[in-house]
């Protein structure tokens, strides 16, 4: 079974909280080989690295984490200190002097720092509006934490399926455009791009986008389903959109928890 990423990395940060590093390590390592990682995970995998004393492992994931976010201070600061104990002063310096900088540029008015902290928080009121089963209420915190942090994908990747859940697939392509367009590979936004453009009723975008998830993962079932969906549109069948908290599963031709049918391409 194909475990989603969110999930290996909220085991990861388990094993990081019980400070097993190793075991942090072997899972973030999983999410990154997949090409799924987002900046966090690689900022988690980099500290855990650095934790157990292997400090070139550890520069390497942080960077990693820089390239996907060059604002994420944390990684900055950690980066510092990986390179102070590499003994590279210089660079460890500059490295503090950039992590001051940016955690001074504002968003939505407060320090980037204590904006990326407060988008966290919303998001986390958000996945507990979620739980209590209030759809409405969690897009709207998480649409607050886009707002704080408009580079946090992850979050936006979360939004952009409970948005397919509400039967807004126009909003929710609009999402996974952006995020596939920051991180063409990551192939799971791919993925849901399509299905976003398949309930919006654009069946040729949405083949364009499955036909090149294949190219690229040929071992995914979910784009051999989701194409293989498509090939039957001369019959329309309800199509349920993947909860917002799994790793989007192939589509069912059960009517259960369907939001929204199949459209002629």
């Amino acid at each position: 079974m194909d475990v989603s990423a969110e999930h290996l990395v909220e085991q990861a940060r388990e094993r990081f909280q019980l400070q097993d590093y190793y075991g942090a390590i072997h899972l973030l390592e999983e999410v990154v080989a997949a090409g799924r990682a987002f900046a966090d995970a690689h900022h988690m995998l980099g500290l855990s690295y650095s934790l157990v004393g292997q400090q070139d492992q550890a520069l390497a994931q942080l960077d990693r984490a820089l390239a996907l976010n060059p604002h994420y201070v944390e990684a900055l600061v950690h980066r510092a200190i990986v390179l102070n104990e590499l003994g590279r002063e210089t660079e460890a310096d500059a490295a503090f002097r950039r992590a001051a900088q940016v955690g001074g540029e504002p968003r939505q008015g407060f320090a980037a720092h204590v904006a990326a902290k407060l988008a966290n928080q919303h998001a986390a009121l958000g996945d507990a509006y979620l739980g209590a089963g209030g759809l409405t209420q969690a897009i709207a915190e998480y649409h607050q934490a886009l707002a704080l942090g408009p580079a946090f994908h992850d979050l936006r990747y979360k939004l952009g399926r409970m948005l397919l859940e509400a039967g807004r697939a126009l909003d929710a392509r609009e999402h996974f455009e952006i995020i596939v367009r920051a991180r063409p590979t990551y192939l799971d936004a791919a993925a849901m791009l399509g299905l976003a453009c398949y309930l919006a009723g654009d069946g040729l975008a949405a083949r364009a986008v499955w036909e090149e998830c294949r190219e690229r993962r040929p071992e995914d079932p979910r784009v051999e389903a989701y194409l293989a969906m498509l090939a039957r549109n001369d019959s329309p069948l309800p199509v349920a959109v993947p909860a917002s908290g799994g790793d989007g599963d192939p589509p069912s031709a059960h009517p259960s928890n369907r939001s929204g049918r199949k459209k002629r391409s």
